[in-house]
């Protein structure tokens, strides 16, 4: 075992947060041996496994008069230069930045338009030792080294937990959260506090990146978000109707779409077609017919007695054989009132026989 007279830990990696001198075991410090601390630093000394004494920036000699309970720890003197076994824990003093945390499963959230809903959410903090000798007795024990990430899962853990039960208060929508993350933020690093000060710790910031629903609960707001920009379903309808029937009319042989826009593409073909019919029938329609008494409509042709073809009714000469139609004997129907033709058997109009 070295004899060490002088200890030091001048190259601290990014995420070291503790250093042990030696790094495993014990070393032999003389009495007078020099201990250097540099700015950021904090030395904790250790002797039979007690915390004795926490040096700050400088240059520090060993000895009885720094480190009173050595002189009882010692025992027999050997002339100031008797050697003892003992530690020394370098502690960084420095604040650890973007430090990560977030979210593993989503968390279930009664949202108050949404209901039950599931949440994301991550960001970062900062932190720094508070305490080196509290520290070093409750987290780090005897390890030759100590970093960030031998602690950031635990932190973590720490920081959901609060961050669950704050979230759970708000009783808020998910819509009006993104609005509120700085005073969330805030409120979660006060409710930390106290977690990380048992450890020797100080949050010093808090941030909160994001809160946001997984993806498929994120489509379902999409959705929601989309009808209500539509407004009138119904016109939002014939709109894609009329766009299915244009792409179509545009790709008449792509055979891939076929398969995922067929059923659209008929039914709006289907009514396409339909209106197209309803307005043919509606202009080849007749016009009206004139009522007549007891509600039957007066016939708008007659037959013409000389050559029996079918002329407009009214008509004062046959247009086919010429036959003056004024003086033509015509029979009234006895049901409807329908002038026919001498010599009919039944009326032209309502089928009525005119003869027994």
């Amino acid at each position: 075992m070295a004899i060490l007279d002088l200890i030091e830990h001048p190259n601290e990696y990014a995420d070291e947060i503790v250093h042990r001198v030696p790094g495993s075991g014990s070393g032999e410090f003389r009495l007078g041996s020099q201990l250097v601390v540099r700015e950021g630093q904090r030395a904790v000394f250790f002797r039979d496994g007690k915390a004795l004494d926490v040096f700050g920036p400088g240059r520090h000699t060993i000895s009885t008069n720094n480190v009173p309970l050595l002189t009882g720890l010692l025992g027999i003197p050997f002339g100031g230069r008797s050697p003892f076994t003992a530690e020394v824990y370098f502690v960084a003093m420095r604040e650890f930045l973007d430090l990560k945390w977030g979210t593993a499963q989503p968390m279930v959230y009664r949202d108050a338009e949404l209901g039950m809903i599931r949440l994301r959410a991550f960001g970062t903090y900062s932190m720094r030792v508070a305490d080196p000798q509290l520290l070093v007795n409750q987290v780090v024990g005897t390890r030759g080294a100590f970093t960030t990430g031998a602690i950031e899962e635990f932190l973590r853990s720490i920081v959901l937990t609060e961050f669950n039960d704050l979230l759970g208060s708000l009783q808020t929508s998910i819509l009006d959260i993104q609005g509120m993350t700085g005073e969330v933020a805030t409120a979660a690093r006060n409710a930390l506090g106290d977690d990380f000060r048992r450890l020797g710790l100080e949050l010093t910031t808090f941030q909160i990146s994001a809160i946001t629903p997984p993806e498929e609960v994120q489509r379902r707001i999409d959705e929601r978000s989309g009808m209500a920009v539509l407004g009138d379903m119904g016109q939002y309808v014939q709109y894609k109707t009329a766009q299915a029937i244009g792409d179509a009319a545009r790709n008449p042989g792509s055979g891939g779409d076929a398969a995922s826009t067929g059923v659209g593409l008929g039914a709006g073909l289907g009514l396409g077609q339909a209106m197209a019919q309803s307005m043919r029938d509606a202009f080849s329609q007749p016009p009206s017919q004139t009522p007549l008494a007891g509600g039957a409509a007066a016939p708008s042709t007659m037959a013409c007695p000389n050559c029996q073809a079918t002329i407009p009714a009214g008509s004062k000469f046959c247009p086919n054989c010429g036959t003056s139609l004024q003086t033509a004997a015509t029979v009234a129907c006895p049901k409807c009132g329908t002038q026919n033709p001498t010599g009919s058997k039944f009326c032209t109009n309502c089928g009525t026989a005119l003869s027994s």
